[in-house]
């Protein structure tokens, strides 16, 4: 398999993923349609974030090694876009098992990660004509998508795989929260910059102006996670953007969220001070065996417990630096690439079954890419 899976259940080798769904399990949508806490959670997310590291790796280093890697990346990518068969539909992840099986009910988090993935790397020099050829059918059939059910009659939802709505929320792309109101422009701006097509640029125009508009305010309480996703969308809009003006308020949004994420940053450093190596060293559950279980709208979810914190501190800490990096990467001060140069060294990454250290790779990368670390 080619895609990420969200957690070590195991240090031991083979028995790292021992608890990822089996696909009999994934077929009866065992634990929940989402596949919640099952390690199959958010395969595209971060085989999203994973592409943009090895852009920015590549940037830097030049290993011509790296070209295979972000292939498999992509593979992997695009088998959560394809294997199941629903033009456009990104799912979570497959099935380890069979290389088949998929949760039905994706989330708009999913397909932002996917789509600034796949975007960035479209415009790296890591994509040879083929694979770009591949990028623009791929992000083309999830504007298809977008274009087909994301709708008033349809609440602006993208719909599960079997094309009902889902009720949790999560895949509503518009009349949604200032952090997500450029999700829906993105993907189409993104499907337009690949392919050149009218229609797409048209459905990015309808959105955008009221999307950046929205974007203003963002609630500072949001976790790390949502405050990248808000400036993985306004990074495509800011790039692809024409109007000077407009341009400008794009550019003070992700400045906004910028001065966000680094009191997050600071926050977060300071809680894992208070864990010790033997609690940043836990790993994760077999969730099958944990002893409580959510009911989150019909859709049962079993709770990690303790590892939960473990886990999410992990993935604030580099998400939270990444987002500072993304925008006016030389006003990141110099307390600022202390910590994170700290932070880096001194984390014990063999001994840590987060899948968040791949937003740790994501900030170094970022960072050494702008020349900000030696």
């Amino acid at each position: 398999m080619r895609t990420f899976g969200d957690y070590l259940s195991s240090y031991e080798k083979g028995k790292e993923q021992a608890h990822l769904p089996a696909a009999e399990e994934v077929k009866r949508l065992y634990p929940n349609p989402c596949g919640y806490s099952t390690g199959m959670e958010d395969g595209a997310i971060l085989g999203g974030a994973m592409l943009s590291v090895l852009c920015d790796r590549f940037a830097v280093m030049k290993e011509e090694g790296l070209r295979e890697k972000a292939a498999s990346v992509f593979a992997g990518l695009k088998l959560c876009a394809t294997v199941h068969g629903v033009r456009g539909f990104v799912a979570r992840n497959v099935c380890r098992e069979d290389a088949k099986s998929v949760y039905i009910n994706s989330s708009r988090d999913q397909v932002t990660h996917f789509v600034h993935g796949l975007w960035q790397y479209y415009r790296s020099p890591l994509a040879d004509e083929g694979t770009k050829k591949e990028i623009r059918e791929v992000l083309a059939d999830v504007a298809e998508r977008m274009i087909a059910f994301v709708t008033p009659e349809n609440d602006f939802d993208f719909c599960r795989a079997d094309g009902t709505r889902c009720p949790l929320g999560i895949c509503r792309m518009w009349n949604v929260q200032a952090h997500e109101a450029a999700r829906l422009p993105m993907i189409y701006a993104a499907a337009w910059d690949v392919t050149g097509e009218e229609r797409y640029r048209v459905q990015w125009r309808r959105y955008a102006t009221e999307a950046i508009e929205q974007s203003a305010n963002p609630d500072e309480h949001k976790p790390a996670y949502a405050l990248l996703q808000m400036q993985c969308s306004l990074e495509v809009l800011h790039e692809l953007e024409t109007d000077a003006v407009v341009k400008k308020t794009i550019h003070e949004r992700m400045a906004h969220v910028r001065d966000l994420a680094a009191k997050r940053f600071t926050w977060v450093l300071s809680q894992i001070a208070k864990k010790s190596a033997e609690e940043m060293r836990m790993v994760g559950p077999d969730w099958r065996k944990v002893a409580v279980w959510k009911n989150q709208k019909g859709y049962p979810n079993p709770q990690w417990g303790p590892y939960r914190e473990v886990w999410h501190l992990t993935r604030e800490a580099g998400e939270s630096a990444l987002v500072m990096l993304m925008i006016d990467p030389t006003m990141v001060s110099m307390e600022q690439r202390k910590a994170l140069a700290e932070l880096l060294r001194g984390f014990d990454y063999m001994h840590n079954s987060s899948c968040g250290i791949i937003y740790h790779l994501a900030a170094c990368w970022k960072a050494r890419r702008h020349q900000l670390f030696p």
